[in-house]
Formats: C-alpha cells, structure tokens, sequence
C-alpha cells in the first residue's frame, strides 16, 4: 500500500530565514514550487543528498489554513507525505479497517492525487497519502535524463556510479578500482 516515505513537511512563519537555513547550511535543492491562493499558502519541495525530500509551506496572508499551527510557533513539522502506488486501493483499505480519512484530492490534471489522515487516528501525526510520479516534483539537477537508468563518472580515485531511483532523482556511490573490478566481475557472472 506505501511505496516508500516521499517528503517531510515543515510549516514556517520565515520563509526566506527557512530557506536560508537549508539551502545554505544544509545544501538543500530547490524543486517544485505553488501557491494555493484559496488555502493562502506557498509549497516549495527541496531535495537533500541524493533521495531525501522535505517541503517548506508558510502563510501568504492572514486567514492561511497554517494561521492556527504557527500561531505560537516559528514552525515544526506540519505533516509526512507517504506515497502510494494506487490512492484507491489505500482508499480501500483505510475504509475496510475504518480509519477515517478527509481532504481527497486530484490536482493537476490528476498527476497528483491525495487524502489525509487526522493526528488523532494516526498517533498524533498528520499523514498525507499521495500517489503520483515523484520526478515530477524535482529540480531538473536531480533528475535522470527520460530513459536512462545509469550513469557512470571518473573520478581521481575510481569512479561514481549514479542509479535512477524508483522514488525519484538519482542514488549515487563512489567506488575505488579494487571495488569497480570487483562490480565487473559480478556483473560478467549474470550474463
């Protein structure tokens, strides 16, 4: 039913000190970015190391659906986004166990797909099911090009070996020779 953990989601009162802090300290990637003018709120997706993801959201104005969660905080963790290959499928599942769930959404001609679950049926976490294709979220520096699933790059002492990831962008190792013709070696027994 979940595929894996897609992002954390941080609600702030500061966006542009939130985004100080993890672009510059922590070398967060910027991606994906909207306002949602109805909920008065901004998203914004970053990406951290090679897989990790977390979403910055704050206010637009007063009246924002975040007023209540930052009225006596700076920020915190607002909620986790859990993906899911087959949001009916969760949907179902969730009913047949009766846990209750709102905020069943389609956005973006449907490429993005979602329900929550409320803190109190979820262990004081609020829980956000979401199916979708996770490149389509990410910056283009942390995509794999449409159709390639590898790629490989000489390094001083060895090489960098870069995976497409099912969950999205790229997984990265560094090897040294004794490890590349190790792999070689590997590789040559399956074919």
């Amino acid at each position: 039913m979940i595929s894996r953990i897609d992002h954390v989601s941080i609600a702030v009162r500061d966006y542009e000190k939130a985004d100080k802090f993890f672009r510059e300290m922590l070398g967060a990637v910027p991606g994906a970015a909207a306002e949602d003018s109805r909920m008065k709120y901004v998203w914004r997706i970053f990406s951290l190391g090679d897989l990790t993801r977390l979403e910055l959201m704050n206010p637009t104005g007063r009246g924002s659906f975040l007023d209540n969660f930052l009225a006596e905080r700076e920020g915190g963790v607002h909620h986790i986004t859990l993906q899911t290959p087959d949001i009916m499928k969760a949907k179902a599942v969730l009913e047949a166990n009766g846990v209750p769930y709102f905020g069943y959404n389609e956005y973006v001609g449907g490429i993005w797909k979602e329900l929550f679950i409320h803190p109190r049926d979820a262990f004081g976490v609020l829980i956000q099911l979401a199916e979708f294709t996770p490149d389509d979220w990410l910056g283009e520096s942390m995509k794999f090009p449409k159709g390639e699933r590898w790629s490989m790059k000489k390094t001083a002492g060895g090489a960098e070996l870069s995976f497409a990831h099912p969950g999205g962008g790229r997984a990265t190792v560094e090897l040294d020779r004794k490890e590349i013709e190790a792999l070689i070696e590997d590789l040559k027994k399956l074919v």
